[in-house]
């Protein structure tokens, strides 16, 4: 029997109906993701399917860590057979976790592979993936097109150029838009002379003198601007906590002068700075009608040793267990919102365990004649892309909000192969409905059911954003 068939997930007769007929063909709006718009504008080729799949990739890193896999053969310089090899053989001991699904499910989908991978086979699958990647459609470009990707929004420095995104809107055979995410990280959490560091960036790359917090802000602002005029609509930011401190003009002056000397701010210093700067940004978001993404819940670099060798985004994060959730973002959003800088927002929590405090704390600031669902309670990602985990998601979201206005799934990859998890978040999320309509919770309604999951797919998605 065929591992990932036709109605992979979908177990109930409602489930097949509302994937094959409303959500397996909707396009994709990629709101969020790690690609590198350099590869995109260049169609850079792969060499090897190991450079495609494995490079980057610190989901399947872990996991080969963990499988007793070499550094060498992971993120060292063993050659890519021999890591594709290792790979091969750390699947087999993935069942259970969503790897397992998703390396079969991008097989499938863009090699045509049915085939169970192992530590037997890898040299077969290895040998047909690898005569595959000359064709035009295993370029970025290629993979792009065939996954019916309509608008992509990549990750990047608030100094960067953005020259290939300028240069992708100029090539006339691509329509695929590929659009700028503001992630102005340093400007939050960089300190010493890093800190100091990121702000002469910032005035040489501005028209800015920036001698003062007031200075400082104006030249955010102005790379904000710069992102808008190259078709930037989102932020991001990643936080490890949501914290909420007060202060004055004076104080933030203060601060700011402490952080350019390299100065170590106490941690309630911190707080107030941080909050300052992000309620400032939030303001330059709203006045663009840009959306404003917070991801917060990941304890970064956890092991010392690793962080050395292999430096960040390699697979030594975890989930953080924070406190005071509720409060703190209760005060945060509504700081937002005394200044009129409450933007569209997206709130992502890494720590499931706060779903339904952060789905519950959206609900006090959802603005009238707004755009539906103005405040989002974002999709499972990173640890909660799971079936468990983006099941836990969508219930928290219908107990405590409106389901039906969620803008839905988004990649988080550096894997032009990953759009695989729009197909996995919609089986999921067909399933749930299905089942739903099993058990007599909701109407046998096709019209309701239709809309619904059609919404979440992507038209929702599509109406909020507004490209």
């Amino acid at each position: 029997m065929e591992f990932i068939g036709k109605d992979f997930i979908l177990n109930n007769k409602t489930a097949k109906k509302l994937y094959h007929e409303f959500a397996e063909t909707q396009p994709i709006i990629d709101y969020h993701c790690h690609l590198d718009p350099k590869e995109i504008a260049e169609n850079k080729r792969f060499s090897t399917i190991t450079d495609l799949w494995l490079a980057g990739d610190h989901y399947k890193w872990r996991a080969m860590r963990a499988n007793g896999v070499s550094e060498d053969k992971i993120t060292g310089n063993a050659s890519p057979a021999e890591k594709f090899k290792a790979w091969a053989e750390t699947v087999e001991s993935c069942v259970g976790n969503p790897l397992y699904h998703w390396t079969h499910l991008e097989l499938k989908k863009y090699f045509g592979i049915n085939e169970v991978l192992n530590g037997s086979n890898w040299e077969k699958i290895w040998n047909k993936c690898n005569e595959m990647l000359d064709q035009p459609r295993f370029t970025p470009r290629g993979l792009i097109e065939q996954s019916n990707v309509e608008v992509i929004c990549t990750t990047d420095a608030p100094c960067d150029s953005l020259e290939y995104h300028v240069a992708i809107q100029g090539l006339a055979d691509f329509s695929t838009k590929v659009l700028p995410t503001f992630r102005p990280d340093e400007a939050l959490d960089a300190s010493g002379e890093i800190y100091v560091g990121f702000v002469k960036k910032l005035q040489a790359c501005t028209s800015q003198k920036v001698n003062n917090f007031s200075d400082f802000l104006h030249a955010l602002d102005e790379r904000v601007e710069y992102f808008h005029e190259r078709g930037g609509r989102l932020s991001d930011h990643g936080l490890m906590k949501i914290e909420y401190s007060a202060s004055s003009q004076a104080e933030q002056e203060e601060l700011f002068q402490k952080k350019m000397a390299s100065i170590e701010l106490s941690a309630e210093e911190e707080v107030k700075y941080k909050t300052a700067v992000l309620i400032a940004l939030a303001g330059s978001y709203k006045k663009r009608d840009w959306t404003m993404q917070l991801h917060f819940g990941a304890i970064r670099n956890n092991s010392s040793a690793s962080y050395r060798k292999s430096g960040i985004n390699a697979g030594y994060d975890s989930i953080y267990d924070q406190a005071n959730v509720a409060e703190n973002l209760n005060q945060l959003l509504n700081a937002m919102e005394e200044n009129d800088a409450l933007p569209k927002t997206i709130v992502y929590n890494l720590n499931a365990a706060v779903n339904d405090i952060v789905a519950s704390a959206i609900g006090n600031f959802q603005t009238s004649g707004s755009v539906k669902g103005n405040i989002q309670f974002g999709s499972g990602w990173w640890f909660n892309d799971t079936k468990r985990g983006m099941t836990r998601q969508l219930t928290a979201l219908a107990d405590q909000g409106l389901l039906m206005n969620f803008v839905g799934m988004l990649t988080d990859s550096r894997s032009f192969i990953s759009y695989t998890r729009h197909e996995y978040f919609r089986r999921i999320l067909c399933n749930l409905v299905g089942q739903w309509v099993t058990d007599g919770e909701i109407p046998d309604d096709e019209e309701l059911l239709k809309k619904l999951i059609e919404n979440i797919s992507y038209k929702n998605a599509k109406a909020y954003f507004n490209f």
